[in-house]
């Protein structure tokens, strides 16, 4: 175990699971649905034809009412074909997101209510390209842009970089400087000359809040302190809890807009300029549902599946191979178990807040 150098262990839930559990997820796409289409109402469109991309978009579920508002808004203004590229790592659950996408599962497709809307689905991740040159009009993503394209180093002392100090938390800001420059030089490639970009991330707000630390227990913190209590007992060893650092980092708005204001940069001199960003707190669904129902079992068990559909892959992966496969599962049973119960005990406590950046870039040359 120990140090890795590249983030192998990234998958979301998959089956359609991943939408499922993420209805928050879903609550901050809709959210953006006015921003992309102003977006899309500032592009010249000089082409017979639109070409979106949907970039780490998982299993497809979470932006279906997305693109469903974008095809019924074109379509109000003209028959020009349209078409969705819905991009993700090549280890994503592509099966999901077809049948997702196709009308086979219980999600409602937009793909079948309108004609001469194609979509199509690429093993490309946001930091390679996905689309020809000069052939994108506006590029999404949500909730995606915060996975490193590697993990830098293992914190000693903490299983995210929101909890790093020192030369850790030095080596994620580069990682992710780095990594924040790559994603925009690959789009503006991409974007035609006043294409757009969406892009709607995880960040740190101007109160310093993030996901899962807009009061009450600190998510992170918690995930953490949990994990070294089974170092303590024995349960996992050193090596493995040092493993599951998430290959994650969140950025604030400086750090996503200084590559955009700097006329030095390769992205600036690329073409991409910021139009404007903004933070915005979506609360946890699950919390703000137990407000109404007030039964704390209930919200702890609509809760945790949010939680593992987007860290139990890298926890399980840290795991030593030289254990049997069963007592890994059984040592992250546990582990969720442990959590449920402490959601349970304490349900005001506990929430997994969205906070996100919400940024509208454009390419001007």
């Amino acid at each position: 175990m120990g140090k890795t150098s590249q983030a192998d262990n990234i998958t979301m839930s998959g089956d359609g699971l991943y939408s499922l559990a993420t209805i928050g997820a879903k609550d901050v796409i809709d959210k953006a649905t006015p921003r992309v289409l102003k977006a899309i109402d500032s592009i010249d469109l000089k082409s017979a034809a639109w070409q979106f991309s949907d970039m780490g978009c998982a299993d497809g579920g979470t932006s279906l009412d997305l693109w469903r508002s974008v095809v019924r808004h074109l379509r109000s203004k003209g028959d020009q074909d349209i078409q969705v590229v819905y991009a993700d790592q090549a280890r994503n659950d592509f099966n999901a997101l077809v049948k997702i996408l196709h009308g086979l599962t219980q999600f409602k497709t937009y793909l079948d209510e309108f004609e001469n809307v194609f979509a199509l689905e690429s093993g490309a991740s946001f930091y390679t390209p996905i689309l020809p040159a000069n052939s994108l009009h506006l590029g999404f993503s949500a909730t995606a842009m915060h996975w490193l394209s590697q993990k830098p180093t293992d914190i000693d002392q903490h299983v995210h970089m929101v909890g790093a100090t020192g030369k850790d938390l030095e080596q994620f800001q580069l990682q992710a400087v780095s990594d924040w420059e790559n994603i925009l030089l690959q789009r503006a490639r991409e974007l035609v000359p006043g294409g757009k970009l969406v892009l709607i991330n995880f960040g740190i707000d101007e109160k310093g809040q993030y996901l899962g630390n807009t009061g009450g227990i600190n998510m992170f913190d918690n995930f953490n302190e949990n994990w070294q209590q089974c170092v303590k007992d024995k349960i996992i060893t050193e090596e493995e809890y040092k493993g599951m650092t998430l290959p994650q980092y969140y950025n604030n708005v400086d750090e996503f807009s200084a590559p955009l204001l700097d006329k030095n940069s390769k992205v600036y001199k690329a073409g991409l300029r910021l139009v404007d960003i903004e933070t915005q707190v979506v609360p946890c669904p699950f919390a703000e549902d137990y407000k109404d129902h007030g039964n704390a079992t209930k919200f702890a068990k609509a809760y945790i599946p949010t939680i593992r559909s987007w860290n139990e892959s890298t926890f399980l992966g840290a795991l030593s191979d030289s254990r049997p496969m069963q007592e890994r599962i059984d040592i992250i049973e546990n582990y969720y178990g442990l959590y449920e119960g402490q959601v349970a005990n304490a349900p005001t406590e506990h929430g997994m807040g969205y906070v996100h950046a919400y940024m509208t870039i454009e390419k001007v040359v």
